[in-house]
């Protein structure tokens, strides 16, 4: 599956340099057993996900890396050691510096510019939430001056901010008031949504990011240019047989092609939701010495 997706979007989109594109690994933060986090493996994260799974792109301090439940002074520790270790490896580092906070955020943001990072994202603000399109982006604008070199990302998930703005709104006119907003991390079922703002944004060459790793197959075919999300750090049999069947070397997403994805996609999705304790697999992927092998992962129950 993954050779597939990096195939797709490598063949079928013309970027320019440093265009944030193809598959993002959104990192887990690694703990130790006593909660601390474990600094001293993401060097062997870094290599994993390059040499392993041929990721070269990540989103750290999101909600897999769980940066809202971290201190300032940890999403900062963190940022400096994903960007540290991954210099001459990965190609880009996105640090996610929204914060109820806005004070917070911009410090973030800050701190990711002088690191060296690649671009910044922002989810909404979920507590005292903007009411509308323009509260929204009068939010993003100050975080987002703070650093104004960054490429900048909004991203957009209402199930967990309850902010229900929709993507299409916000992006009309954003780039008039944020000059270095270079697209969105949608993390959103609603694809109606998603395909209006592909279909009404073409000809601004910003990045589409898809969030949602049940519904990706579609949001390809609707126009998705990357995929950010956890499945692209653990490669299994159910990946390999769609990179197998859909390896045509200059139209991989035929229909024919796309039907199998599909197939396989929800044979995946059952066989990895019939965890009975979830919590084991996410446990499995990780212990105090880093990242297990993807096969040690696979042999957890259910997990094919």
């Amino acid at each position: 599956m993954l050779y597939v997706f990096q195939t797709f979007f490598s063949s079928s989109m013309a970027s320019p340099k440093k265009r944030l594109q193809g598959l993002v690994a959104a990192t887990i933060t690694p703990m130790t057993e006593h909660g601390e986090i474990n600094f001293s493996v993401i060097g062997q994260y870094v290599d994993y996900l390059v040499e392993e799974q041929g990721v070269k792109n990540i989103f750290v301090n999101g909600t897999t890396g769980e940066g809202l439940s971290l201190s300032i002074s940890e999403r900062r520790q963190v940022a400096e050691e994903w960007v540290t270790k991954g210099r001459n490896k990965l190609d880009q580092v996105v640090i996610h510096v929204g914060a109820l906070s806005l004070k917070e955020s911009q410090e973030l943001a800050k701190h990711a510019a002088e690191i060296g990072a690649d671009g910044i994202a922002v989810i909404a603000p979920f507590f005292l939430k903007p009411r509308n399109k323009d509260a929204l982006i009068d939010f993003l604008k100050e975080v987002a001056a703070a650093a104004p070199a960054q490429p900048f990302y909004y991203y957009h998930i209402p199930a967990l901010t309850g902010v229900q703005i929709r993507a299409e709104e916000l992006l009309d006119g954003i780039q008039e008031k944020i000059p270095s907003f270079q697209g969105l991390k949608f993390s959103d079922t609603n694809l109606l949504d998603f395909g209006q703002c592909v279909d009404q944004n073409r000809e601004r060459q910003l990045a589409f990011l898809f969030g949602v790793d049940e519904q990706l197959l579609s949001a390809l075919v609707m126009g998705a240019t990357g995929a950010v999300g956890s499945p692209t750090q653990i490669n299994h049999p159910t990946q390999n047989s769609i990179g197998k069947e859909l390896s045509l070397p200059h139209s991989p997403f035929l229909l024919t092609g796309i039907l199998y994805s599909e197939i396989y996609q929800l044979c995946g999705q059952t066989r990895f939701w019939s965890v009975p304790d979830q919590s084991h697999h996410d446990s499995g992927i990780w212990d105090s010495n880093g990242p297990t092998p993807a096969s040690t992962a696979e042999s957890l129950q259910g997990v094919y």
